[in-house]
């Protein structure tokens, strides 16, 4: 019984970082219309993390050691400082759709520095062809548009080869290292860490000069509420159990699902054209993850 039911926490859990991650893409372009990037990113996760450890409060969880909190810092660090805020700095200068395409690398760093210092187990024929299909999914993805003849700037992808690094490096770190055993203060702390590491980030960038609170529109401030209570505490959530409970190849396979979902919700919900080479994408990025899924039955 309890084998079933952990495997209907990992299908919500996927559900969760499939859908609701893939919706901040659509939920990010509409906040940005109102804040920068880096306010709105700090606001996002500061906001989430004060609610998760007022929760944990509340249901009086177990308060984590010094130990556990600066290995939660670090993640956080790494993944949304390293992670969302360069990604978000760098496409001020590179085309999103190129920038999908570097970020959908994490689950090829994710598999090649498990095998080198993780689990030290080989990817599989089966898991190798699943990366395969899925890079390559992205890649009809990307360069689908006339706008990825545009210039690009060489600073611009450096900086997204390093956001993917850094996401690649805290995930793989969390799963390793003793973290918070509240779910609550765990996914808090980094939040809370990540979140104001964004906001003095912002304060170097002088983004304030650019933020103007009166100007804020009421379609910014639900995307808003979107990002804080399905993009970060919900996902972000759902994202950090994954990875201590399933194989981490397969946990980030996010990062190829995410572009699709926004694209159908891009396309249902913003007005956004849906190419067929957007079509041939999801299905090449669908079939990845089954293959990925059915190389992991045994576990």
């Amino acid at each position: 019984m309890a084998s079933q039911k952990n495997k209907w926490l990992i299908l919500i859990a996927f559900f969760c970082v499939y859908v609701f991650w893939g919706g901040t893409y659509l939920g990010m372009k509409f906040a940005l219309d109102s804040f920068p990037p880096f306010i709105m990113a700090g606001i996002r996760h500061t906001t989430a993390g004060i609610i998760l450890s007022t929760i944990a409060f509340i249901k009086k969880e177990s308060f984590p050691t010094k130990k556990e909190i600066l290995n939660a810092a670090f993640v956080g660090a790494l993944l949304l400082l390293g992670g969302n805020g360069l990604v978000a700095y760098a496409e001020m200068r590179v085309p999103s759709s190129i920038a999908s395409l570097i970020i959908a690398s994490v689950p090829l760093w994710i598999s090649g520095l498990n095998w080198i210092g993780g689990d030290k187990k080989k990817p599989s024929n089966l898991e190798f062809i699943g990366l395969f299909l899925g890079f390559s999914g992205i890649l009809v993805l990307a360069f689908q548009g006339s706008n990825t003849s545009m210039n690009i700037d060489i600073i611009g992808i450096a900086l997204l080869l390093i956001a993917s690094f850094s996401w690649s490096i805290g995930s793989l770190y969390s799963k390793r290292s003793e973290m918070p055993k509240s779910s609550f203060y765990n996914v808090s702390f980094q939040m809370l860490v990540g979140g104001s590491l964004l906001l003095i980030f912002s304060t170097l960038l002088s983004e304030y000069k650019l933020f103007n609170p009166s100007n804020i529109t009421t379609q910014s401030l639900y995307a808003m509420f979107y990002l804080i209570v399905f993009g970060s505490i919900i996902a972000y959530s759902a994202y950090i159990w994954l990875f201590k409970n399933v194989n981490p190849t397969l946990a980030s396979t996010n990062a190829f699902v995410n572009p699709v979902v926004a694209l159908i919700l891009g396309w249902s919900l913003a007005s956004e054209v849906l190419s067929p080479q957007a079509i041939i994408a999801s299905i090449l990025i669908i079939s990845a993850v089954v293959i990925l899924t059915l190389s992991k039955r045994n576990k």
